[in-house]
């Protein structure tokens, strides 16, 4: 009776640290899934950001190079396409994260003639309107690079983390699967070439 009972005992606390260990492993994957998430959310809203600045740049730049319609109009479609690419944790395959980064790329090439355009209006290139928004541009590019890099940070964390042995066995039973990072355009280590 006693050996029986000693048996269930120590089967029971088996199960006990058992079920800690793995509610403590499965807490620890929402954590790091939820760090990540959060920080693509970061990504979104920078991006946001500068498709918000957008169309103050072009009303600017419109007022001097009224016959630069073309790149306006290149910045404006560019703009449109980048904005319609979402994504959200839940289709974050890598080929959306693909599709999301090519039309981001195709808005940063855009922006890069309209801001170009300068060089041909030296009025412009005096505008305060136009200085500042060339500045807060610049400034939400280097906060998109820094998110980006946040998000690899924040994926890269989640990956490893569900990756290693024994949490791996957990993650593929209540399904974390693995995250896409940002990773750099074909042809980008390639300085672009702007031309009008």
């Amino acid at each position: 009776m006693k050996k029986s009972l000693i048996t269930i005992i120590a089967i029971v606390a088996v199960i006990i640290v058992i079920g800690m260990w793995a509610a403590g492993a499965y807490n620890s994957m929402v954590t790091v899934q939820e760090k990540a998430t959060t920080a693509w959310s970061n990504v979104q809203s920078t991006y946001q950001r500068r498709a918000d600045l957008i169309p103050n740049l072009v009303e600017t730049v419109k007022g001097y190079a009224a016959h630069e319609k073309e790149t306006l109009e290149g910045v404006v479609n560019a703009r449109s396409k980048a904005t319609s690419v979402n994504i959200d944790p839940e289709n974050m395959t890598p080929e959306k994260l693909k599709e999301f980064q090519q039309a981001q790329g195709e808005l940063s090439t855009a922006l890069g003639r309209l801001i170009a355009i300068q060089e041909n209006y030296p009025d412009l290139k005096a505008n305060e309107n136009f200085k500042e928004l060339q500045v807060q541009l610049e400034g939400t590019e280097n906060r998109i690079n820094e998110a980006r890099n946040t998000f690899n940070a924040a994926v890269q964390e989640y990956n490893v983390t569900i990756r290693r042995f024994p949490k791996s066995l957990l993650a593929g039973m209540f399904g974390f699967d693995k995250m896409s990072k940002f990773e750099a355009e074909a042809g980008a280590e390639k300085a672009p070439q702007v031309k009008f």
